[in-house]
């Protein structure tokens, strides 16, 4: 499945349409769907409760404590950026927040799925009235919630921090620092009312197409690990994800690039149909030129985790089919 996404277009060129609207909206359909199969379907039983087993795992407070961590030192780290400060601060904390989640659906898919395949706690599930296919389904939506609900918190907190580390970032270059807020009066309140400052959010929002873009990623991610896991045990499905998280970021530069040995050229094209083009997500070159995301790209960027996790999830069922739980 290699496909070439629309190339980003550069701020400052021609005029690009603002994701962020088409962005709340998608969002928002997403979340509507997300608890609609939470609560209406038998798979949204076994989702909340992977869910609610995900976020009581010591390892989930540990990495969102240490994401945290991380945002909140890099707010008074200087990165030498020659001025460019906040831009290095938004990717620090994209990757951070990648990372945290890609560690925890990993880790929580081997919890929940091979471990309750090997315990024999599948088998009692299954004599209940959900079959198989619920049942993989269920595991991914509820490993998946874990890892969206981390990327959600660090996501706000780094949104958050960015307001204010843009006039941090111009007191310390020696320029005029934004207005942390401006004050509105209201007719019926004796007092003024606080908002936000243009300059300042319009560099804080500009976080939240590329966590869109990482959720997708995890989302593919996600589907890998559990279709690994209906299969393998715990070392063997976190040494693959790391493999096909190193080979869908870098076989499609090797694919594109002018490389002479045909053997090399052969099999860079081979690994980036078959394996997912995690390159497609990676919003750090873009975030580092101050680049706008446009909707059309995270529209087809969608479509394609979309047609990835649907085959991953095909592929998960036809491995879990015959799988012999006794």
């Amino acid at each position: 499945m290699h496909v070439v996404l629309p190339i980003l277009a550069q701020a400052g060129g021609a005029e690009v349409e603002l994701p962020y609207v088409k962005l709340a909206i998608g969002t928002t359909l997403f979340l509507m769907a997300l608890i609609g199969t939470n609560y209406f379907t038998q798979s949204g039983v076994i989702a909340r409760a992977t869910t609610k087993e995900a976020l009581r795992q010591p390892l989930f407070l540990l990495l969102l404590g240490l994401g945290l961590m991380i945002i909140l030192t890099n707010f008074y780290v200087p990165f030498f950026s020659m001025g460019e400060d906040t831009k290095m601060f938004i990717d620090c904390g994209l990757s951070t927040a990648l990372i945290c989640s890609l560690l925890i659906c990993v880790w929580t898919a081997s919890l929940s799925v091979a471990d309750e395949i090997d315990g024999k706690t599948a088998m009692t599930l299954l004599s209940k009235p959900i079959n198989r296919r619920q049942f993989v389904f269920g595991k991914y939506l509820g490993v998946f919630q874990s890892a969206f609900i981390m990327i959600a918190v660090l996501g706000v907190v780094l949104a958050a921090s960015t307001y204010f580390k843009f006039g941090f970032d111009q007191n310390e270059s020696g320029q005029v620092e934004a207005e942390l807020f401006f004050f509105k009066a209201v007719s019926w309140l004796p007092f003024d009312i606080p908002y936000l400052v243009r300059e300042r959010f319009n560099v804080a929002i500009t976080v939240f197409p590329a966590l869109a873009l990482i959720t997708m990623e995890v989302a593919v991610m996600t589907a890998v690990a559990v279709a690994i896991s209906t299969r393998m045990p715990m070392l063997v499905n976190m040494s693959v994800c790391l493999a096909v998280f190193v080979i869908g970021h870098l076989t499609p530069i090797l694919a594109q690039s002018n490389v002479k040995n045909l053997f090399v050229k052969f099999f860079a094209s081979l690994f980036a149909t078959v394996f997912p083009v995690l390159e497609h997500f990676n919003m750090s070159a873009a975030v580092s030129t101050g680049k706008v995301i446009p909707a059309g790209y995270i529209g087809w960027a969608f479509l394609y985790c979309a047609a990835y996790v649907t085959a991953l999830i095909m592929l998960a069922f036809l491995m879990f089919e015959d799988r012999d739980l006794a």
